[in-house]
């Protein structure tokens, strides 16, 4: 059917684990497929699960993944990048925390960081296309997030300087996503460079529009910012290629608001919840991304400050196959229609 979503699917990163059934590819697919997913997107940062230099490398071991999903009855739905995008641009004040997410013989080095970063975002167009995939998830990375609150004032020309760097560092990747026949959908977030539609805006200038940037959308970070997260559908769906199914609830008062105050996530006024758990309003969202012909994944972004993972993979299976909308070809009053008569037609508009 047109504009059907595909799903659910369930992104793996948030259950990896040393046990079982949470410790290999195939313990985990078929964990997931007994909960009713139907697909699974794969962090290519989790070597339990995924080994990306190999998958870049190999047509070998790409099918011996996709029969492991198959095995388990769950397609991929994309290769996650999210880890090694965010170092492809780090601002010094987060070098050290940001190490942790590369490897040790990298640590202390930024500019050896960044190499090993792109490489692995590149190798992430191979795979895909290795793997008969077409869209990869990421973050954009960031040089400009601790300036985000205008005090002291920032110099001008910091933040064109920002996304001219960033287009320099991203405008090749994309070019070799653009060989692979791979698009990359930038998960839109607070912390990057790229966190709402204005700076979406500022990246897509910067970069050309190049059409391998596109959006991974997920609207828990839109509700805890107070954006409209619907009308963001609207305005930028022709960009919008892969979608996390992640809830969230902001409730400010009196002593917080954004900011949150520092407060750990249990007691911040904003906070990722489970899916039904939170305030965002998912029929609207199935409604919008259908209207406009959106027929890739719907894939569980697990976060939750207060429910399990397993309850949260278990709940939310079903809560996002009952918001899949079956879109139809035909108009409700169909049956109250006729044959095409221009005649007729002329004569009610009492046209002569």
């Amino acid at each position: 059917m047109p504009g059907m979503i595909k799903g659910p699917a369930l992104f793996l990163a948030q259950f990896a684990g040393d046990q079982a059934p949470f410790d290999s590819l195939e313990n985990i697919t078929k964990w997931a497929a007994g909960l009713g997913y139907k697909g699974v997107q794969i962090p290519t940062f989790v070597g339990s699960l995924f080994d990306l230099d190999k998958a870049a490398d190999s047509d070998t071991y790409c099918d011996e993944i996709k029969g492991i999903c198959a095995d388990a009855g769950v397609e991929i739905t994309e290769l996650s990048t999210h880890l090694q995008g965010q170092l492809v641009a780090v601002n010094p004040a987060y070098d050290t925390a940001f190490d942790a997410f590369a490897p040790a013989s990298v640590h202390g080095n930024p500019k050896a960081r960044q190499e090993w970063a792109v490489d692995q975002v590149k190798k992430a167009a191979v795979a895909s296309r290795r793997l008969g995939l077409s869209t990869t998830v990421s973050f954009t990375g960031s040089l400009a997030f601790p300036y985000l609150y205008p005090w002291p004032q920032r110099p001008a020309g910091l933040i064109e300087e920002t996304f001219a760097e960033l287009a320099r560092r991203w405008v090749p990747i994309f070019d070799h996503y653009d060989e692979n026949g791979v698009d990359i959908g930038f998960e839109i977030h607070p912390g990057e460079d790229v966190f709402d539609g204005a700076t979406w805006e500022m990246f897509q200038d910067a970069c050309r529009d190049h059409p391998r940037a596109r959006i991974n959308y997920d609207p828990s970070h839109f509700l805890l910012q107070g954006m409209d997260y619907l009308s963001f559908i609207d305005i930028y769906h022709e960009r919008i290629c892969a979608f996390h199914v992640k809830d969230a609830e902001f409730n400010p008062d009196g002593r917080q608001g954004v900011y949150s105050g520092y407060q750990p996530w249990l007691n911040r006024a904003g906070r990722f919840r489970s899916l039904g758990d939170g305030q965002v309003d998912f029929k609207g969202i199935f409604s919008r991304l259908a209207t406009h012909g959106y027929d890739s994944w719907a894939v569980l972004e697990w976060e939750c400050c207060l429910k399990s993972p397993e309850q949260g993979a278990a709940e939310g299976a079903p809560f996002i196959a009952g918001h899949i909308i079956e879109v139809t070809d035909k108009a409700f009053d169909d049956f109250a229609g006729g044959e095409t008569d221009l005649g007729a037609i002329r004569k009610m508009l009492g046209i002569a």
